[in-house]
């Protein structure tokens, strides 16, 4: 019953979170924690209605607006939903495929193509149960989240700043505009439709008493699934605050990111950031191509 909140969830730590929490931590220190905060939030909310969604009426959202809408407006409605999938999966393709390049050297086409491959071989498990898919996601998910926990444990962050991160607040309308990103970083829509599909048909319920009891479990489900999602977002920033806020590095790049890591932590720190980068890449391409299956069927 547990499960399918960690498929989600694997699209709010996309390498478009990457871009943008380093950018918000280089840049503007703890100042934005608060931002990472209340998205997680607002995304916690969001998935769970979802789930909701697929448990209490059998069908997923694409399906609901289908059968709820004029043509006209579901031809509208499938036309932003497949072109928001083909947008956050190329990020993440490219995040994969840089992954790659930083890791094994691999020129970024190939890179692209193996990051394909791999997405394609990951949505196959799919054919062999749902389990296993989720599975495969929920292990990308570690591999992330240990990646920064080691370079989290290799940094002095400073405590007051980061609660005093966590009080909103802005400086400059940059820091608005930062703001604004990490938030479209987090929410995904395409997810949306995603969740609703993968609980619809998890455990069939007979009545609304085995409803109820299957909404409690996916209610934990998302809560332990997005808490995640946040504190490796939440690490992002953090870190890339403690190294490079006030450095003078620039860091206007993942690829520059890495580079800090290596410079200010040591060659371990790189890896850890370009594995969690290409666990990243390859999780979340290949639930994007999932997201853009269910919205096309």
């Amino acid at each position: 019953m547990l499960g399918a909140a960690f498929v989600a969830c694997v699209a709010y730590v996309d390498p478009g979170n990457f871009a943008t929490n380093i950018a918000g931590g280089a840049k503007y220190g703890y100042l934005l924690l608060w931002v990472i905060l209340a998205a997680n939030l607002m995304a916690m909310l969001i998935q769970y209605l979802s789930a909701k969604v697929g448990i209490a009426t059998g069908r997923n959202l694409p399906e609901l607006c289908r059968e709820h809408f004029p043509r006209p407006v579901t031809w509208g409605l499938w036309v932003q939903a497949e072109l928001i999938a083909m947008a956050t999966d190329l990020a993440e393709f490219v995040g994969a495929a840089i992954a790659l390049n930083l890791l094994f050297g691999v020129p970024l086409f190939a890179a692209g193509l193996i990051t394909s491959v791999v997405a394609f071989a990951i949505l196959g498990l799919q054919t062999r149960g749902h389990r296993r898919f989720e599975l495969a996601i929920a292990g990308l998910l570690g591999v992330i989240l240990l990646g920064f926990l080691y370079d989290a444990l290799h940094i002095g962050p400073d405590a007051g700043g980061v609660l005093r991160g966590f009080v909103p607040g802005f400086d400059g309308t940059g820091s608005i505009l930062l703001a604004t990103g990490i938030l479209g970083a987090t929410v995904m829509p395409h997810v949306i439709y995603l969740h609703s599909a993968l609980t619809k048909d998890r455990i069939p319920a007979r009545d609304d008493e085995e409803r109820r009891s299957l909404l409690r479990f996916q209610r934990w489900d998302v809560v332990i699934a997005m808490s995640l999602a946040g504190i490796v977002n939440i690490l992002m920033l953090v870190i890339a605050a403690a190294l490079f806020h006030g450095s003078g590095l620039g860091v206007d790049s993942i690829e520059e990111a890495h580079a800090g890591f290596r410079s200010l932590i040591g060659p371990g720190a790189a890896l850890a950031f370009a594995l969690a980068l290409m666990a990243s890449g390859f999780a979340s391409s290949s639930v994007g191509t999932y997201a853009g299956q269910v919205v096309m069927q």
